[in-house]
C-alpha cells in the first residue's frame, strides 16, 4: 500500500513527538495503521510525502542508486541569473561535496493552483523574489535549499510536487490518497 499525503508547512515527519509543547505530527493526518514515510520533508517544506507499509517500496522510493526523481517548487529570494541557472543544472559544491546535476527552470510567476501557505512567507516590499521548478535525483538533508543559498538565492518557500511517478495533483493540504 502507498499513501500520498499533501504535508502541511509545520508538520513532523513523524507520527509522535516528544516536545513540549509537543509539534504537529503525521498522526493529525494519517489514519492509516503500520505506514510510515518514505523518504522525509523537513518541518518547514510541504508538499508530497509519501508512506508506505511496504520495505521493499520504501527501499526503490528512498535509496540514492535508483536515483528517482524529485520535484519542487522552491521561492527564492532574489532574482535568478542565468550563471545562478547554469550552475544548479551543473550541480554545485555543498559542504557534503559536490550534488547531482539538476533539472531547473525559472518560472513566470507562482503557480496559480498552488495554495497559500500558512502562515504567509514574510513580504518585503524592497526585496525581489521568484519561483523556480527543480528536479534533483539524491535526497540530501535540506539539499534543495542548501543548493539555492550556494548560488545566493536563499529558499523562502519549499513544496515537494513529485516523486518518481507520483504526483500531488491536486491533492490539497493535509489531504491524502491510498492506493493499494
Amino acid at each position: 500500500m502507498l499513501v500520498l499525503l499533501n504535508k502541511p508547512y509545520g508538520v513532523l515527519c513523524q507520527f509522535t513527538d516528544r516536545s513540549v509543547p509537543p509539534r504537529r505530527t503525521l498522526a493529525e493526518f494519517v489514519d492509516v495503521p503500520d505506514v510510515y514515510p518514505a523518504g522525509r520533508l523537513d518541518h518547514d517544506s510541504e508538499g508530497l510525502l509519501l508512506l508506505t507499509d511496504d520495505g521493499a517500496l520504501a527501499h526503490r522510493l528512498t535509496d540514492p542508486r535508483h536515483k528517482q526523481p524529485k520535484t519542487y517548487l522552491v521561492q527564492v529570494e532574489g532574482t535568478p541569473t542565468a550563471a545562478a541557472l547554469d550552475a544548479l543544472g551543473r550541480g554545485v559544491v555543498l559542504a557534503d561535496g559536490p550534488t547531482l546535476p539538476a533539472e531547473v527552470e525559472a518560472l513566470a510567476a507562482e503557480p496559480d493552483w498552488l495554495w497559500p501557505r500558512d502562515p504567509p512567507v514574510r513580504f518585503r516590499k524592497t526585496v525581489p523574489d521568484a519561483w523556480l521548478r527543480l528536479t534533483i535525483r539524491e535526497g540530501r538533508n535540506r539539499q534543495v535549499r542548501r543548493m539555492t543559498a550556494a548560488v545566493g538565492l536563499p529558499t523562502l518557500r519549499l513544496v515537494r510536487v513529485r516523486v518518481g511517478a507520483y504526483a500531488l495533483d491536486g491533492l490539497a493540504p493535509g489531504g491524502m490518497r491510498v492506493l493499494r
